[in-house]
């Protein structure tokens, strides 16, 4: 899913958690987190929102959050930053972040 400025207030006001990666196509590290991300995604669609957001794009959702390192995978619960994730990390990193927001 694609995050937006247009669309995250929806996406934040669901009944859902929210898990937000913020990204940019020029990003390295980035590459190597996306497909975890999109791995995740499926695996937990229906209990997760998670996407991401291109900070390039999203100008005012980066600057809401204070984003200036990517990538940054934000994890949010009722609309409330819970946990982040600063940097490339392991699959096991992020899915017991996501696991944390449905436990």
């Amino acid at each position: 899913m694609i995050i937006t400025d247009e669309n995250y207030a929806e996406l934040a006001a669901g009944d859902k958690p929210l898990v937000i990666d913020f990204w940019a196509t020029w990003c390295g590290p980035c590459r190597m987190v996306s497909p975890i991300i999109e791995e995740l995604e499926k695996k937990y669609e229906g209990q997760v929102v998670i996407g991401k957001a291109d900070v390039e794009e999203a100008v005012d959702l980066t600057g809401k959050f204070g984003i200036r390192n990517i990538p940054t995978v934000v994890f949010l619960k009722n609309g409330q930053v819970v946990d982040k994730v600063v940097g490339a990390a392991g699959k096991d990193v992020f899915e017991s972040k996501v696991q944390a927001l449905i436990g």
